[in-house]
């Protein structure tokens, strides 16, 4: 071994202790002929003392302290020495090992270093596009390192929480046939069959699901996911999710063991994270109507109130003109907002411009409440203004913010607009973890570009209890109670701190109820036996009852980690754009590879 302890591990415990150690130069300083550094590998840093004085007692030999004289950062060493107690005074509380350090006998370079291009820690400031060309020095910083240890606690919890519970990890194909999804696919040619191609699975659900068709019963696997979409910082081309289904069991029982799986989770690998328990659940209608968000964050209030009514009173033309077109006018009360000047209700507006929408009205209630401030052209009496503060719970300080539009528009300007006022008011705790469930989806959505109606979570979701017959009446032109946008679904999602972390289902398991939900979908009888020509035929050979979900692991980890974006959790991740800058991907390949798989590419 080249070493034979940790650089982070050493304690006081280890003193007069010889010890060797390896690892990367950091921070080196020559103070009169003794020279510190500090030596890093992925456990810590350990401050090295070269003393070649003879009364110092290291035995550093000559030709060490010269070597010591030349060493620069990120040069891998291994050093030889003792460990020693600290002089007072000299302590170093912020490191883990700051009250001893390493008194050097010998150093041995075993690589030299380019000077790299952005200091390698913590508070280096570098741009993301330079960490992400030169990734392997990234990762070396300790947060980085941090964030994939905590990657791999997350990961093995999981693993060992589920194998104690009966599932069984099995690995389903990469190369895939392309199935509707949700999201494009990433296409890989055939060689051996020219003109044709798979596809890497969105996800394996057609997989999952047959394999309870086999018997399988409790399935699991950390899934890598392709999809072709573009990039947030909460999206990758290619990401991983933990990917679970269960035989013989319902919404609650699923719910149930996600539940049990995070919050034994969180306890071990994030003890620091306060977790709400237990997960509250919002059905999808109630989580719109007070959150405006399908994945609110519930660690602030700010909840939404509809005052259509009350604004149809108004003669504010852009309130009217809403109404007349079935729009809805909603908002929230921002508490002790209202000595916000008129330059800052200005900056809001211009945000909610940004946001899409066509702008922002607003109430202000100073003093004691008897002054008020309201949008020009919103010239109510102040009999109007005690009615709507009842109704929405405003008070002498406050400010309430309304916004007009469609439904469907109205709740995606009124989310950004909640939580950016969260932010400016500090409502989020960043070390406070607020988990809810949402259920009861649409089944159906109507997709307004392509004209058509397209699943809501997946087209084998099951509708929920009761709704089955309603398929019927869509199908046949009759009283369907609303059409296909009023029929609820078995989905459900965890979501956390404004963000989706899992979606999941109880599934279609009977082939006439899945053919049912295709031809609602447009799927021709060709289309259904070309794409599902499998999973048809397994329903007829006795499929179980099953459901499952599908947490995404980036998401999670990022949460835990604090950190805004998800390529801080990967290790190699792509750019906002898709790109790799360490490898320079995507790029072109030789003629000669195209002529083999029968592609031509037109520029």
């Amino acid at each position: 071994m080249l070493r034979s302890a940790d650089c982070g591990s050493l304690r006081l415990d280890n003193a007069d202790v010889e010890v060797t150690l390896a690892g990367w130069v950091g921070r080196r300083r020559d103070h009169g002929g003794i020279i510190f550094l500090d030596l890093r590998d992925r456990s810590g840093v350990v401050q090295v003392v070269f003393n070649p004085d003879p009364l110092a007692g290291s035995g550093l030999s000559l030709e060490s302290a010269r070597i010591a004289e030349e060493l620069r950062q990120e040069w891998v060493v291994q050093v030889k020495g003792r460990v020693r107690r600290r002089p007072a005074g000299s302590e170093n509380p912020a490191m883990d090992t700051g009250d001893i350090e390493v008194m050097a006998g010998s150093v041995t370079v075993l690589n030299r270093s380019l000077t790299p291009p952005f200091y390698i820690a913590d508070d280096a400031g570098a741009d993301e596009s330079l960490r992400l060309r030169y990734r392997y020095l990234d990762l070396r910083r300790p947060a980085m390192q941090q964030n994939l240890i905590l990657r791999h606690r997350v990961v093995k919890y999981i693993r060992d929480f589920l194998d104690d519970r009966g599932f069984l990890e099995i690995e389903t194909p990469i190369l895939i046939k392309s199935t509707p999804e949700g999201a494009r696919d990433f296409l890989v040619p055939s060689r051996l069959h020219p003109g044709t191609f798979y596809a890497l699975p969105q996800s394996p659900q057609q997989l999952k699901q047959l394999l309870m068709v086999s018997g399988v019963e409790r399935y699991f696997q950390i899934a890598r996911c392709f999809r072709d979409e573009d990039m947030r910082a909460d999206r990758q081309p290619e990401f991983t999710q933990l990917d679970l289904e269960m035989s013989f069991v319902d919404q609650e029982d699923v719910l149930a063991l996600t539940e049990e799986l995070y919050t034994g989770m969180i306890e071990s690998v994030a003890p620091h994270k306060r977790l709400r328990k237990p997960f509250p659940r919002l059905t999808h209608a109630e989580a719109m109507a007070r959150y405006a968000s399908d994945k609110p964050d519930l660690r602030f209030g700010l909840e939404m109130t509809d005052v259509t009514e009350l604004a149809a009173e108004t003669d504010f033309r852009v309130f009217l003109s809403t109404i007349e077109a079935g729009g809805r006018i909603k908002g929230f009360v921002a508490p002790g907002l209202a000595g916000y000047t008129t330059a800052q209700v200005r900056e809001l507006d211009s945000f909610a411009r940004e946001a899409g929408a066509g702008g922002l009205a607003h109430i202000r209630y100073r003093g004691d409440g008897a002054e008020i401030l309201q949008s020009a052209g919103l010239r109510m009496p102040p009999e109007w203004h005690g009615r709507l503060s009842a109704r929405m719970g405003a008070g002498a300080g406050d400010m309430i913010l309304l916004m007009a539009g469609p439904p469907a528009r109205v709740n995606v300007w009124l989310n950004a607009m909640r939580n950016h006022v969260a932010g400016l008011l500090n409502l989020a705790d960043p070390d406070e973890l607020a988990f809810a469930f949402v259920t009861d989806f649409p089944l159906f959505e109507w997709n307004e570009d392509a004209n058509r109606w397209d699943s809501s979570h997946h087209p084998f979701t099951s509708p929920a209890d009761g709704e089955e017959g309603l398929l019927d009446g869509c199908l046949s032109g009759g009283d369907s109670g609303g059409g296909p946008g009023a029929i609820r679904s078995k989905a459900y999602d965890l979501v956390c701190n404004g963000s989706e972390l899992a979606s999941g289902s109880i599934r279609i398991h009977r082939r006439e109820l899945q053919e049912k939900v295709f031809a609602i979908l447009g799927y021709s009888r060709e289309d259904v036996g070309e794409r599902f020509r499998q999973i048809l035929e397994a329903f007829e050979y006795g499929a179980p009852p099953h459901g499952g979900i599908a947490p995404g692991i980036d998401r999670l980890v990022a949460i835990l980690a604090g950190t805004s974006s998800i390529r801080d959790v990967i290790a190699f991740p792509k750019t906002q754009s898709g790109s790799d800058l360490l490898f320079n991907s995507p790029a072109a390949v030789a003629p000669e590879q195209l002529r083999e798989l029968s592609i031509r590419v037109d520029s």
